[in-house]
């Protein structure tokens, strides 16, 4: 029985010059007696860049998600007569002129119609309305028109934009609809 002991002098079978493997090209100064250079880390970069772009989608996503429910959107109610029949019966907020007359209490809340140029919207609120909730005044309701064809909504909601304190102390900041103008 034969042993063999590698001499730190002698080269082993696997340590000479072409022979990094079956297949495999010597690094870059393994034969001409130069230090051997590592291989290059292409696993290493790629995790890298994997990592980076899985965080960097998900704070695009984050961005995203954070200011589109942080923001409140309305409609007019031109707006939502234009494309009504898209809106269905989703819950959203429309913005109008309150018709001056058409406030009515009832027993749940209040019906009354809101308006803008030509159009306008017949609502049914439950609940009560705001202190400042009056005719003629620019207010923002959340809810649904009871069918895609439909001029009734139905609200659970009512917010009042300004009241005519806050118009008389801040004139410059108020954007004056026709409602408001009268107000301030």
């Amino acid at each position: 029985m034969t042993s063999t002991i590698n001499d730190p002098g002698t080269p082993s079978p696997s340590s000479g010059p072409g022979t990094s493997g079956p297949g495999t090209p010597d690094p870059p100064g393994a034969g001409d007696g130069g230090p051997a250079l590592p291989r290059p880390r292409r696993r290493a970069t790629r995790r890298l860049w994997l990592v980076f772009a899985v965080l960097l989608a998900a704070f695009v996503f984050l961005l995203v998600e954070g200011l589109g429910s942080a923001l409140n959107y309305f409609d007019t109610v031109n707006q939502a007569f234009a494309h009504r029949g898209t809106l269905g019966t989703r819950t959203f907020n429309l913005e109008g002129d309150v018709v001056a007359g058409s406030i009515h209490p009832t027993a749940v809340g209040t019906n009354f119609e809101i308006a803008q140029g030509s159009h306008t919207v017949a609502v049914t609120n439950t609940g009560s309305p705001p202190q400042l909730f009056q005719a003629n005044i620019a207010v923002v309701v959340v809810g649904h028109f009871t069918s895609d064809v439909s001029n009734n909504f139905v609200s659970h909601q009512i917010l009042v934009k300004h009241s005519e304190n806050y118009c008389a102390a801040h004139p410059d900041r108020v954007k004056a609809t026709k409602a408001v103008q009268t107000l301030c």
